[in-house]
C-alpha cells in the first residue's frame, strides 16, 4: 500500500496531537512479551476500562463480510463538521453502510458526529491521534499511545462503542502496531482501490479508478476531512448506484 505524502492538514493534526498524546500516555498501559517464534506480541488495556475484549487476527484485512461480491466502503480522517454530516446522508440516500476510521483528536473534537455515525448503523475505525504517516519508522511506545489513546478518545466520544478496526496513516502498519490492535479487538485494515481524493483529482477520475479496480478486492478507501471534498461527494454520488447496479452489495470488512 502506498503511503499518501505531502498533506500539510496531517502535519497540523500532527503537532496537535503530539500535544495530547503526551498527555494521555499516563492514561495508557500497555505490556509487551515475546511470542514462541521470537516476535512481540502486545498485550493492552486501556486504563479505567475493565471490559473484556475478544482479540481478532493481526493479519491485515481486505476482504468483505459480503463474499465475493461484496464491496467495503471506507470513509478516513474525520470526523468534519462539514463533510461528515453530507457523507451521512448521502450514504442513507443510497441505504449504504460504511466503515470510518477516525483520528482520535478529531472525534474528541466532535463527538456528537462520532454518535451520529454510530447511531446511522456504520463501523468505527481506529486511524490512531494524529495521523502520522512515519508511524512505522517510530518506537514501539509512540506506536502504542497513537493506537491506545485514539482508542479511548474514540470510545469515550462514542458513548462507549469501541472501534473495530486500526488502519495506520498510509497503510504505515508495523508486525508491533498489527499485534497490538488485534489484542484489543481491532482488525487491523488495509485497501485495494485507493481513490486518491485526497489529491483533488476530479469526481470523474475517481469513479473511473473504482470502476477498474473494484476487481482488484472490495475496500475502496474514501475521505471525509483533511480538505475540501465536494469532489468525494460527487464521485460517492456516482459510484455508489454504480456498484448496485453491476450486482455488488455492500458490507463491512471481516474480522
Amino acid at each position: 500500500m502506498a503511503k499518501h505524502k505531502g498533506r500539510g492538514w496531517h502535519s497540523r493534526l500532527l503537532a496537535a496531537g503530539l500535544g495530547v498524546t503526551a498527555l494521555a500516555a499516563a492514561t495508557s498501559v500497555w505490556t509487551a512479551q515475546a511470542d514462541p517464534a521470537g516476535g512481540r506480541q502486545p498485550q493492552a488495556r486501556v486504563s479505567g476500562d475493565a471490559r473484556p475484549v475478544a482479540k481478532v487476527a493481526a493479519d491485515i484485512a481486505h476482504a468483505s463480510d459480503q463474499g465475493a461480491r461484496g464491496v467495503n466502503i471506507t470513509i478516513d480522517d474525520g470526523p468534519d463538521p462539514v463533510w461528515t454530516p453530507q457523507v451521512l446522508r448521502l450514504l442513507k440516500d443510497n441505504g449504504v453502510k460504511a466503515t470510518f476510521c477516525m483520528v482520535g483528536t478529531q472525534a474528541k473534537a466532535y463527538p456528537g458526529l462520532v454518535k451520529d455515525v454510530v447511531a446511522a448503523g456504520h463501523r468505527l475505525c481506529n486511524h490512531t491521534v494524529s495521523h502520522d504517516t512515519a508511524m512505522d519508522t517510530k518506537s514501539e511506545a509512540y506506536q502504542s499511545q497513537q493506537i491506545l489513546d485514539a482508542e479511548r478518545m474514540i470510545t469515550e466520544a462514542s458513548g462507549g462503542v469501541r472501534p473495530q478496526y486500526y488502519r495506520a496513516p498510509g497503510g504505515a502498519f508495523t508486525p508491533y502496531s498489527r499485534h497490538l490492535a488485534a489484542s484489543r479487538g481491532m482488525r487491523p485494515l488495509g485497501w485495494n482501490v485507493d481513490t486518491k481524493d485526497f489529491e483533488h483529482p476530479g469526481a470523474d477520475t475517481m469513479v473511473a479508478t473504482v470502476k477498474s479496480e473494484i476487481a482488484n478486492g472490495p475496500t475502496v478507501l474514501f475521505h471525509d476531512a483533511g480538505g475540501e471534498r465536494s469532489q468525494t461527494l460527487a464521485a460517492l454520488r456516482e459510484v455508489l448506484p454504480w456498484l448496485k447496479q453491476e450486482g455488488y452489495s455492500f458490507g463491512f470488512p471481516v474480522r
